[in-house]
C-alpha cells in the first residue's frame, strides 16, 4: 500500500472513531441520560438546532456556592476558569479570578460577556436567574444583537449554565450548548471548534467546581 493510500486509510478511521467514540463521550461528558434530554432554559433560543451538547460535573455544595464564579464569567470579569495561558495566545486578555467580586455579581439581559478584554467579540446574557441559570447567546456586537443563522458567519450558538441543587446538599452544574448553522460550509468549519470547546468547558467547569468547593 502507497505512502499516500496509508495516509488516506489512517484519516478515514480516525474521522470514523472520532465520530462514533470520541464525539459522542466528550458531548456529554458527565451528564446522565435524564440530564441530555432534559429541558434547560435558553433551549427556546435555536429553532432545530443542528446539534446540542450537555456536559455536567458534581458540586460539594449548593447552587448558592458555584453562582458567584458563574455570574462572574467574562474577559472583562473573572474570566473562563479555563486556560488562561492557551487563551492569551492569541492575545485574548483573559485572567481567571481565584475570589468573588462583588461588582462582578450582577448581569442583566442584555450585559455582554467579553470574549476578550478589548469586547469586540462575546455573548449576550439572554436570560439570568440567580442562583438557577445564565444564558448567553452568540453576539454581534455591531448589530447590538446575537447572530443569526443567515448571516456570517452562518452560525448560531447558544451557552447556559444551570445549576440544580442534587444529593444532600450538592449541585450538578450543567452547560448546554446549542448551535444551529446557515449552510454547509459553516457547519463543516465549526467541527475543530467542538474539540477546542470541549477541552476548554471541561476545564471551565472543573474550575468553578473547585472554587464554589474552596
Amino acid at each position: 500500500m502507497s505512502r499516500s493510500r496509508s495516509l488516506l486509510v489512517l484519516a478515514a478511521v480516525t474521522a470514523f472513531a472520532y465520530r462514533r467514540v470520541i464525539h459522542p463521550w466528550q458531548g456529554r461528558w458527565g451528564a446522565t441520560d435524564g440530564e441530555i434530554v432534559a429541558s434547560l432554559p435558553g433551549d427556546d433560543l435555536i429553532a432545530e438546532p443542528a446539534g446540542q451538547i450537555t456536559r455536567a460535573i458534581e458540586i460539594a455544595g449548593p447552587p448558592e456556592a458555584a453562582w458567584p464564579w458563574v455570574v462572574q464569567l467574562g474577559a472583562d470579569r473573572g474570566g473562563f476558569y479555563s486556560y488562561d495561558r492557551l487563551e492569551n495566545l492569541f492575545r485574548l486578555g483573559i485572567h481567571s479570578a481565584d475570589e468573588v467580586v462583588p461588582e462582578w455579581q450582577e448581569r442583566a439581559v442584555g450585559d455582554l460577556v467579553h470574549a476578550d478584554a478589548a469586547g469586540g467579540n462575546g455573548w449576550y446574557v439572554m436570560d439570568v436567574q440567580p442562583p438557577h441559570a445564565l444564558v448567553l447567546q452568540m453576539a454581534n456586537v455591531g448589530e447590538g444583537r446575537p447572530f443569526r443563522r443567515e448571516e456570517p458567519p452562518f452560525i448560531e450558538f447558544s451557552w447556559a449554565f444551570v445549576l440544580t441543587p442534587h444529593g444532600d446538599g450538592g449541585a450538578r452544574l450543567l452547560v448546554r450548548e446549542r448551535v444551529a448553522f446557515g449552510n454547509a460550509l459553516a457547519r463543516l468549519g465549526f467541527g475543530p471548534v467542538g474539540v477546542i470547546s470541549f477541552v476548554m468547558t471541561q476545564k471551565m467547569m472543573r474550575g468553578i467546581k473547585r472554587r464554589a468547593e474552596a
